[in-house]
């Protein structure tokens, strides 16, 4: 039996990525359509390319965080506004409020910590290494908490897409 796969004409991985990102573009506009209020407990931990396109953040935050920022969907945050391709929103950081855009092909992790659910999905930008960078800060009154928790890493339940595509 021959070990290698046969490659596809099919592009499944890409359509599972496209429809697990959906998933987070349906999450996010029902919070829209409830006037952005959070049901329960839950929250947020959305991580996202900050150079990837279409991404429209403040430059002190894109030279703050050169590949990789994750924002928190909690308490403090206004004007969300959700599309079929991506979604707005109103954070502060330091105090100082900011209008981030981010498509939904921008986002690598989305984490609901209250139901243990996360999502994570491989870089849609080509080509792009990750750097090392800071935890995003965006005011919240748990600022500090869960910054260093990673999806998976306390036992919740993560799905991750990966299909190692050849080259």
């Amino acid at each position: 039996m021959d070990e290698s796969a046969p490659d596809s004409l099919i592009p499944y991985d890409e359509i599972v990525q496209e429809a697990l990102r959906a998933v987070v573009g349906r999450v996010l506009g029902q919070v829209e359509t409830s006037g952005g209020e959070l049901p329960g407990n839950h929250h947020f931990y959305i991580t996202f390319k900050t150079h990837a396109p279409g991404v429209a953040i403040p430059t002190q935050l894109r030279e703050r965080f050169p590949d990789e920022m994750t924002i928190v969907l909690q308490n403090k945050f206004w004007e969300l506004t959700v599309t079929d391709s991506a979604f707005s929103v109103g954070l502060s950081f330091n105090q100082v409020p900011a209008k981030l855009v981010i498509p939904f092909s921008a986002i690598t992790a989305f984490v609901d910590p209250a139901v243990d659910f996360g999502l994570q999905f491989q870089a849609a930008i080509p080509d792009m290494q990750p750097e090392p960078h800071e935890n995003a800060e965006n005011d919240s009154p748990e600022q500090g908490q869960g910054s260093n928790v990673g999806p998976g890493e306390d036992g919740s339940n993560v799905v991750t897409v990966d299909f190692g595509r050849k080259k």
